[in-house]
């Protein structure tokens, strides 16, 4: 077995926790945590989390996965395969080499004749089904919500119907035109109580930690924004931001999109959220 194979069966074995602590602590660039903690803006005690696996003592799994991805891109590890060993560790994914042993297993069971393969067939479609569960679900609802409404169209009149058809069309056009026209469906807003009077508009297209500070350094929003999110920032001069994917992050102004604040990838912190600053490139790394 060379070299490559023994580092790829390694990273197999390895807890996320070990391939974190053994990447910072080995190497050329030997780091202690509290320094990479002050670089990330992440609190110490989430990074040890992380390296000892204790993921209880991060409040959401949103945030242990973005700080898990922040960090491993900071170590130069591959953010996505951390995160989706992560999940698997967490429960999220299923484990897929115990996927693999429990279909081989189900394999030697009545191997032998029709009733062997029928029992095969029944199991792998069992496992299916409940790893899917949840799509099942949906669509059961799915299929009820269509025939209810089926039922409900057949047995109303059109006048009945149509009003309130109009009255929903005419809301959402007005909310829609009070907003920029964003680059990504909105996923989940932010921030909602300053809606009304923000100049300013912050939109993940790519998944990215983003944390904004008022004039006295105190935190007003630390979160991991996924591709749709977006938050509104307080009207006000004197905001600033840190972008832990800065090219993942658009920025709209008065409904004009701003330049990027940085690239792919790259944290960038310093970012002024006054607008007439955000409409020319004034971040510093």
């Amino acid at each position: 077995m060379n070299e490559i194979d023994k580092t790829e069966t390694n990273n197999v074995e390895m807890t996320v926790g070990e391939i974190l602590r053994n990447a910072r602590t080995t190497g050329r660039r030997k780091r202690e945590l509290q320094t990479v903690a002050k670089q990330l803006c992440i609190r110490e005690e989430f990074l040890q989390a992380l390296e000892d696996g204790n993921y209880s003592v991060i409040p959401e799994t949103v945030y242990i996965l973005g700080f898990a991805r922040n960090y491993a891109m900071e170590l130069g590890l591959d953010p996505d395969e951390i995160v989706t060993k992560i999940k698997r560790e967490m429960g999220l994914l299923p484990d897929e080499r115990k996927d693999d042993d429990d279909e081989s297993d189900s394999d030697d069971v009545d191997g032998q004749g029709g009733d062997g393969k029928a029992k095969h067939v029944f199991v792998r479609a069992w496992k299916f089904i409940k790893r899917n569960w949840l799509w099942f679900v949906l669509g059961i609802i799915v299929v009820v919500l269509i025939i209810g409404g089926a039922m409900f169209w057949t047995g109303t009149g059109k006048t009945t119907v149509t009003e309130p058809v109009i009255e929903t069309n005419v809301a959402v056009s007005a909310d829609t035109d009070a907003e920029p026209k964003y680059n990504t469906d909105v996923r989940e807003r932010f921030g909602t109580d300053n809606a009304a009077t923000a100049s300013v508009i912050l939109q993940a297209v790519q998944e990215s930690w983003v944390k904004v500070e008022d004039r006295r350094g105190n935190t007003v929003f630390s979160r991991v924004l996924v591709p749709g999110d977006i938050y509104y920032v307080p009207d006000g001069d004197g905001y600033t931001a840190v972008f832990g994917n800065a090219g993942g992050v658009d920025v709209w102004v008065n409904n004009v999109l701003a330049p990027k604040q940085g690239a792919d990838h790259a944290r960038v912190s310093g970012i002024s959220l006054s607008p007439d600053d955000l409409m020319t490139t004034n971040s510093q790394e």
